[in-house]
């Protein structure tokens, strides 16, 4: 079966990439190349032996979409990763962010309507939540006011795809919420390539840790959690991967109840920043020199998932632990510095 997988040269698109190809999927890619690089290929055909057909194309543009699909009538399944990502940008930049993440989604929606059969995996976020009342999170948390212009992004996607799923049958979509992806492949043949100033704080610890960056700011340390810092649910980006298989392979066999379904995919546990720093100077050796500075406009104080509905209905669990998922990210960055 050909899938389709937009910003597929991306950090989690890629892993996803090597995921499908190793469950025997052929896999088309999209990517604009404005936040990847297509060297990442070369690192997709290390691990599987497989090249992925690659096409440099912007989806804001309305006419190439239409194009791509004329040309490949047999897409099976579209997993749709490409878009804007980073909260702290999209309060600068909110139009960008709104024009890059939702009009190229209404064309893709607009192509797989017109198909007898669509199944289609959105990359949503644990921002709908907002501060959730209730921790750990569970699907049925209330979806609250954005705090940032990314965070409505996914909000609004997924009430797209949800109202277009109402009156369009033909389409099986699953909205998966992710936590905080981190890490790398363990053949450090892929992993996070950040352009410019990083806006996770994952390879903002590797990039201090190499010496590129003299210090991490921790924005806020007054908090009211165990250490002052804000508390994140890390997730390896291989288990986040495979959760995009498991997924798409429900809507291919047409194992879901509804045509339109929501799972988070986190590990189930909370950790705050300064833990974080501690998991990477345990898997390296080396000391972190960091700096508490004040809170960021945008940030959630705690989110950490309920994995019981991904667990249960998927059958899919993340494995990774914090340090393991740490070390291969420092694995990885050793790797791009030579």
């Amino acid at each position: 079966m050909k899938i389709l997988v937009t910003g597929g040269l991306g950090f989690i698109g890629s892993h996803t990439t090597v995921e499908l190809q190793n469950k025997g999927f052929e896999v088309v890619i999209i990517d604009d190349l404005s936040n990847s690089s297509e060297k990442v290929l070369d690192g997709i055909v290390a691990i599987t032996g497989k090249k992925p057909q690659f096409e440099k194309l912007d989806l804001k543009e309305k006419s190439k979409v239409e194009d791509f699909f004329k040309r490949h009538q047999d897409i099976a399944g579209v997993i749709h990763f490409a878009a804007s990502k980073a909260v702290g940008e999209s309060v600068e930049k909110p139009l960008l962010y709104y024009e890059n993440n939702i009009g190229t989604l209404v064309y893709l929606l607009k192509e797989i309507s017109k198909q007898q059969r669509a199944s289609f995996i959105f990359s949503s976020s644990c921002t709908v939540y907002g501060q959730a009342d209730k921790m750990p999170i569970t699907e049925d948390a209330p979806v609250k006011a954005a705090e940032s212009p990314y965070g409505n992004t996914k909000q609004i996607g997924e009430e797209i795809i949800q109202e277009t799923c109402k009156v369009t049958p033909a389409i099986n979509a699953i909205a998966l919420r992710y936590f905080n992806p981190m890490g790398a492949h363990l053949t450090a043949e892929i992993g996070e390539l950040p352009i410019g100033v990083p806006q996770n704080l994952v390879p903002f610890i590797t990039q201090t840790g190499a010496g590129i960056r003299e210090q991490i700011s921790v924005f806020g340390g007054d908090y009211p959690t165990e250490d002052g810092t804000c508390i994140r649910d890390y997730i390896h980006v291989v288990d986040l991967a495979k959760a995009h298989v498991v997924a798409l392979e429900r809507l291919l066999n047409a194992k879901n109840e509804e045509n339109y379904e929501v799972f988070n995919v986190g590990t189930g546990k909370g950790s705050s920043v300064l833990e974080a720093i501690q998991s990477f100077e345990r898997v390296s050796g080396k000391k972190l020199n960091y700096k508490i500075v004040g809170r960021r406009e945008g940030d959630i104080m705690t989110a950490y998932a309920d994995t019981t509905k991904a667990n249960k209905v998927l059958g899919w669990k993340a494995e990774s632990t914090l340090d393991e998922a740490m070390k291969s990210a420092w694995v990885w960055e050793q790797k791009i510095r030579k």
